[in-house]
């Protein structure tokens, strides 16, 4: 080779390498302003989740009636409840009752009956009567058929309450003087039946009761009105409106992966902010209730009440660390290499098992090691689909929904993984008979 050309190379080896040193030397592009936007958009969409729970589980509950409903049948068979009840309503009857009357609309040969029922109580006549009402109250209160007074009675409130929130309809829920009342007259009436139905048979001289029951104070009705319209926007759209952020934020960010871990913990800690939240409301609700105001019932429909929402909660917060852990172990960090060949170990120990056992894949190994990384997106894509449709979705179908998939990708694992030399000749040489058993 002539000298010069020697040179030549050399002298242009020489810039190469000091171009390479220079791209190495100079300080990598830091996309400042995407890096920004994006977690700009993740911090906004970790913020509007809890409100995103709050809006879908209060249109949920205020906006459906059979929701509602399920929700607080359970209370029927509460007996703080029970006990809270049968109390206000003995209470109602007491109030609008007249003693000298009514036992003067006692028929004769029923007073003999009645004497000896309220002589058995003791004491002066109206604590006679009154005990021996909140007694058989009491006996209907915790009897079957309180479920269904307590079912029919949740149904007509909750559906007059949404008329009236809406502006639309009559019911026993009216708007008067910026203040939201319920008319209990139809609770009542019906335990009156009850009681009559278990022997009281005085209950039927009891004149029609109307007793007001408050629900929203005068000064924030017009919020409550305002807000349940936008409840009833924002309780699909806020929720679905923060994932879209985030997605975004992961989509923008230029180290996905760490980003999907942080946006993904974020979520979880704003849930897991939000789940401590309902407990400090919690204590300051019931501290603010009047005295009048059964505190073991309150506590009880406090806690009916918000069991969806804390079920949620706590779904999302699951589902935050299952995706976040997902994402880590998926990473290039050693911990997780480590892990992945753990399993990977793991289920080639249990195909060799299995092969020595006679075991053979036949075409099916072939075709899922060909395909594998679509197979496993199609498993993922399955169990995303499943979540999505699962009604109320909780932190338990989560983790059930995590391990299937992960018994899926091992099933997957061990279909696809490679037999051993003396299977894979036993295997080709199956494969060459049958092309000439074909071919003759």
């Amino acid at each position: 080779m002539p000298e010069d050309e020697s040179t030549n190379e050399l002298a242009a080896l020489r810039a190469r390498i000091a171009a390479l040193e220079a791209d190495a030397a100079r300080p990598p592009r830091r996309h400042r302003g995407r890096s920004f936007l994006a977690a700009v958009l993740i911090v906004i969409g970790c913020l509007l989740a809890p409100l995103g729970i709050v809006a879908a589980w209060t249109a949920d509950i205020v906006g459906d009636t059979d929701r509602y409903v399920s929700t607080v049948a359970p209370l029927a068979s509460d007996e703080d409840v029970q006990v809270a009840v049968a109390n206000r309503v003995t209470g109602a009857v007491m109030e609008k009752i007249d003693l000298e009357d009514l036992l003067e609309g006692v028929a004769p040969d029923q007073r003999p009956l009645l004497a000896k029922a309220l002589g058995k109580l003791g004491g002066s006549l109206e604590s006679a009567i009154r005990s021996f009402v909140h007694e058989k109250t009491q006996e209907v209160v915790a009897s079957d058929a309180f479920a269904t007074v307590w079912t029919d009675a949740n149904r007509a409130i909750h559906t007059s309450l949404v008329r009236a929130l809406t502006g639309s309809g009559d019911g026993a829920v009216q708007i008067n003087n910026d203040t939201v009342t319920v008319d209990l007259a139809p609770v009542i009436e019906r335990v009156k039946e009850r009681l009559v139905d278990s022997g009281l048979t005085i209950a039927g001289k009891i004149p029609e009761i109307h007793t007001d029951f408050t629900v929203v104070k005068s000064e924030d009705i017009g919020k409550v009105k305002t807000g349940f319209r936008l409840l009833q926007i924002m309780g699909v759209w806020l929720p679905l409106l923060a994932l879209l952020l985030i997605a975004a934020g992961i989509l923008l960010s230029t180290h996905r992966r760490r980003t999907l871990i942080a946006s993904a913990l974020g979520l979880a800690f704003a849930a897991l902010v939000l789940g401590v939240g309902l407990t400090v409301f919690r204590t300051v609700y019931l501290n603010a209730l009047p005295d009048t105001v059964s505190q073991p019932a309150a506590e009880s429909v406090y806690d009916a009440l918000i069991h969806f929402l804390r079920t949620t909660v706590r779904m999302v917060i699951v589902l935050g660390v299952v995706l976040a852990l997902a994402a880590w172990l998926t990473g290039p960090s050693r911990p997780a290499v480590v892990t992945r060949r753990i399993w990977n170990s793991g289920i080639v120990a249990t195909r060799t098992a299995a092969e020595g056992l006679g075991l053979r894949t036949g075409p099916v190994g072939p075709f899922i090691r060909r395909h594998r990384k679509w197979i496993t997106w199609i498993l993922v894509g399955i169990a995303v689909l499943v979540y999505i449709l699962w009604d109320h979705p909780t932190g338990w179908v989560v983790v059930g929904l995590a391990l299937c998939l992960l018994f899926a990708f091992a099933v997957t694992g061990f279909l696809a993984a490679e037999p051993s030399d003396a299977d894979a000749d036993a295997d080709a040489n199956a494969d060459g008979d049958g092309e000439a058993r074909t071919q003759a």
